[in-house]
This record gives structure tokens, sequence and C-alpha cells, in this order.
């Protein structure tokens, strides 16, 4: 159980640095089809990608919640929208909540998001949704890496008590 647990603390810390590239390469794409309007189609679609690798990051993270700490990952049709509102309740004697209510609100813009890349043509990507998801993400990601952030150090003092046999 220890180990499991300081995977899933490394797992969270990892996914966040890699999610902050995310959201910066979704950024540029946007500037760059501010500053190259004829190719702004392009930009929309590679920041459109951004926003689906970067709701992919979290939920990756919520997964390895979900299955290494709840014992319980989400089955079904709808198991991403329930594992994303797992990550919102605290589950009594094991751990509190990992995400507040707020932000398991504000990531379910970008989950249905996700959902729009993988089940259209990118043409169809509508460019002013594109940039107020991106302009956005700064924000976001600060909100929910101060959510992850407080959760792997309620890990890593779970794991402190666990190794002195509390």
């Amino acid at each position: 159980m220890i180990e499991d647990y300081r995977i899933v603390v490394a797992r969270i810390r990892q996914e966040l640095k890699e999610l902050e590239q995310v959201a910066s390469r979704a950024e540029r794409a946007i500037a760059a089809a501010k500053r190259q309007p004829e190719d702004q189609d392009l930009y929309t679609d590679s920041a459109a990608l951004s926003l689906h690798d970067f709701y992919s990051g979290f939920e990756r993270i919520f997964h390895h919640i979900a299955s290494s700490v709840d014992a319980s990952v989400p089955a079904g049709h709808d198991w991403h929208r329930d594992l994303l509102r797992q990550m919102g309740i605290g589950i009594p004697q094991l751990r509190p909540e990992v995400l507040s209510q707020k932000n398991v609100t504000m990531l379910s813009e970008y989950l249905a998001f996700r959902h729009v890349v993988r089940n259209v043509y990118a043409f169809q990507f509508d460019p002013v949704r594109v940039e107020r998801l991106v302009l956005r993400l700064p924000s976001v990601l600060a909100q929910i890496r101060d959510d992850l952030e407080t959760f792997a150090k309620f890990l890593d003092q779970l794991i402190s008590q666990l190794e002195r046999g509390e």
C-alpha cells in the first residue's frame, strides 16, 4: 500500500509538469492563430488537440487515484464523468476529496470538449470556444494543481504515518 501511494504522488507531480507544457502549447497555438489569421484553422486544430490532452492528463491522474487509493474505478458508458465526480467526493476512512466541487464543475467543460474533439471533424471546431478554453488554462491549471498538491501532501502524511506504524 505504501508503495502504491508513493507511485500516486510521483505520478501526480510528473503529470502536472507535463500539463504545464500542454497548456503552453495550446497558448502558443492561439497566439499563432492571431498572428497568422490565414492559418487560423490549423492553429485552432492544434489548440483543440492540446485541450484534449489537457483533460486526458488529469483523467490519467484520477484513474490512478481511483485504482490505487480508492480501489474502485467507474465502469460503463459514463465512466469518464463518474470518475470526475468521484474525485469531488471524500471517502470516509479512506481519503478527502481530491478536487473541490468548483474544480469538478470547471473540469466538466474540458471533459465535454474532449468528447467533441473525439467525435467531430477538426474543421467543425468552434474557434471562439477553443480560444476561450485555452485562455482559461493558466487559471484552471493553477486551481487544479493546488487541489492535487493538497491531495499529494495528504498521501505523503499518510505514508509517514504508515511507516511509523500509526
